[in-house]
């Protein structure tokens, strides 16, 4: 038996994930917090860096603890005052974060 096709009849393969294209229209955003990351000229790899490595935060503190053993072992002497002040704001900033992670693991044990 012959086959007849009209113009736009022919076989169509699509695929339909309710979900994904549902939260398409919406940015991707979805639950009561949402955080948008930015433009990312690579977002495929800006994601995989996310979940395989660490998050911007995690990042940020290695960097952060870093910089920490860097500073202590550079001679201060030789910096200017407007230098020197800039490290100890760094060192000030610091110390707060490990005050804020301490008061939080004392938190997490006394729950």
């Amino acid at each position: 038996m012959p086959s007849l096709k009209l113009p736009l009849s022919g076989d169509v393969l699509q695929s339909i994930n309710p979900w994904s294209d549902m939260f398409k229209a919406f940015g991707s955003q979805f639950g009561l917090i949402n955080i948008n990351l930015g433009r990312s000229s690579a977002p495929e790899v800006e994601q995989d860096i996310l979940t395989e490595v660490g998050s911007y935060g995690r990042q940020i503190g290695r960097i952060g603890e870093a910089l920490e053993v860097l500073i202590d072992h550079l001679d201060l002497k030789s910096l200017t005052p407007k230098e020197q002040a800039a490290l100890a704001a760094f060192k000030a900033m610091q110390a707060e974060i490990a005050e804020i992670k301490a008061y939080h693991q004392r938190s997490d044990t006394a729950a």
